[in-house]
């Protein structure tokens, strides 16, 4: 009972402050594109060498895009003219780092982690961008177009004032946390179970610092998960709390995030299979090396 108890507690108490945290910093980053143009970014983005990759890994740092909108944006970089290096490191970014993962990893894991976090996979995603740029890998996107989703606001009419403007953000963040309620819940429910009924024996021996292979293993496992960062966060949570290492939850919540099967699956209307195999071995290597390079500098 007692045990029951805990883990009920675990669940209510992060499940509030995950809810208050999503509305909260969604709704300020639906305000802030109520003021700054997408066309803007669109040009700052179609800048030359590395400052475009880099560009490219900004706009998916600050955009909290799910795959639905994250493929029609792509395509329409890449129509819009912007460099393929530029538009990979954009797609190897946006759904592993947002201002609400950022502020979630700070507030539940610490700020360390937080920022080694986005430094990393800030640093693959740019990487990986100019790789793949530099092997003309370009031919390897179809000459497909893809219907505009609903999330681009530069299209739609803005209301006026402040006040508006911060209603339909409100409305905006509160549709999205609609849409990610259950992953939310459910991500907190393994986290809460993990916290309260999983051996912690087990967890030291699969994904705690003795084992040398708990990174590579838990990158592995990850991978045919479809668990969005703010899933993956309370599970990685838990798992620390009953001994696994920081750097194979790293690697759980990269490769979990970063090889999403739905937006595989809308980027293979854009891309051909040897860039969408190249993209998910991509995704891996970051995974396993970021981990590793947690569990080698970042002690917690």
């Amino acid at each position: 009972m007692n045990t029951f108890i805990d883990t009920t507690k675990y669940f209510i108490s992060i499940m509030a402050e995950l809810v208050i945290l999503f509305l909260g910093i969604s709704t300020l980053i639906a305000l802030l594109f109520m003021y700054v143009s997408q066309d803007k970014l669109k040009n700052w983005m179609s800048g030359k060498g590395v400052w475009g990759n880099i560009m490219g890994v900004i706009f998916g740092a600050v955009t909290p895009f799910c795959a639905c909108s994250t493929v029609p944006m792509t395509l329409g970089f890449l129509q819009a003219g912007v460099p393929f290096g530029t538009v990979m490191s954009f797609v190897i970014s946006s759904p592993l780092m947002d201002p609400l993962v950022f502020v979630m990893l700070g507030t539940f894991m610490g700020w360390k982690v937080a920022v080694g976090f986005l430094v990393l996979t800030s640093f693959f995603a740019v990487i990986f961008g100019m790789i793949l740029d530099k092997m003309g890998w370009s031919n390897q996107v179809k000459n497909v177009r893809i219907k505009q989703n609903g999330h681009e606001q530069d299209n739609a009419e803005k209301p006026e004032g402040f006040i508006n403007r911060l209603k339909v953000s409100f409305i905006t963040a509160w549709e999205d946390f609609k849409n990610v309620f259950i992953y939310m819940v459910i991500g907190v429910a393994i986290g809460a179970a993990i916290y309260g009924y999983l051996p912690e024996e087990l967890i030291t021996k699969v994904a705690g610092p003795e084992n040398p292979f708990a990174v590579l293993v838990v990158a592995i496992i990850g991978m045919p998960l479809y668990i969005r960062v703010t899933s993956a966060i309370p599970i990685g949570l838990a798992l620390m709390d009953k001994g696994a290492s920081i750097g194979a939850v790293i690697a759980l919540i990269i490769s979990g995030a970063g090889i999403a099967i739905p937006e595989l699956t809308m980027l293979a209307s854009i891309f051909k299979e040897k860039l969408i195999i190249t993209f998910i071995v991509v995704v891996f290597i970051s995974a396993v090396l970021s981990g590793l390079i947690f569990n080698m500098i970042l002690v917690i």
